[in-house]
């Protein structure tokens, strides 16, 4: 891909602006404030397709993104970003069910099956997809709510979205709210 095709522009969500960051294969960065540079004003540039499905998305009206996505990482980092999305909306996994997800032979051989989840979860921060590629959802073994890129407050407002399927029409102001 030629990084001269990428763009970018800031989507202003209910929990916070997104910085979206697309090229030629696709979606290639979600971002939360502060995440990443600000990349040049010249490459900015509207991307409609996942403005549309992020709307929708916090609308309550879209489950499931169907978005092209250009993630790039390491093989074992792309393995654990792939089962993430194989975790269904309004449900939560804990690190340790997400390993057992994760075919066992991209674990580096020095990975004791008793340290995947620590390596799962560490996958899990380097999402550069976040809320497409659905890292909230997953959660501690005893159910708390561990390490969110974006801070524990949206993981929250993000699982409490997906938990009704409905929000109620108060949802984006009280989420807004918590930042």
């Amino acid at each position: 891909m030629n990084d001269s095709n990428v763009t970018w522009d800031i989507y202003e969500s209910p929990i916070g602006p997104l910085t979206l960051v697309g090229g030629d294969a696709g979606l290639r960065g979600l971002w939360f404030p502060g995440k990443t540079p600000t990349p040049p004003e010249s490459t900015r540039a509207p991307l409609p397709a996942v403005v549309d499905q992020l709307e929708a998305y916090f609308g309550g009206e879209l489950r499931a993104f169907d978005l092209e996505l250009d993630m790039r990482g390491p093989a074992f980092d792309r393995a654990v970003w792939r089962a993430l999305l194989g975790i269904p909306y309004g449900k939560t996994e804990s690190y340790g069910e997400l390993a057992a997800r994760v075919d066992p032979n991209v674990f580096r051989t020095d990975v004791e099956p008793w340290q995947r989840a620590r390596a799962v979860g560490a996958a899990n921060g380097r999402n550069p997809v976040s809320i497409i590629v659905p890292c909230h959802r997953v959660i501690g073994v005893d159910g708390s709510l561990t390490g969110y890129g974006g801070g524990l407050h949206r993981k929250q407002a993000l699982l409490e979205l997906e938990g009704s399927g409905r929000p109620d029409p108060a949802w984006a102001t009280r989420q807004t709210s918590l930042l």
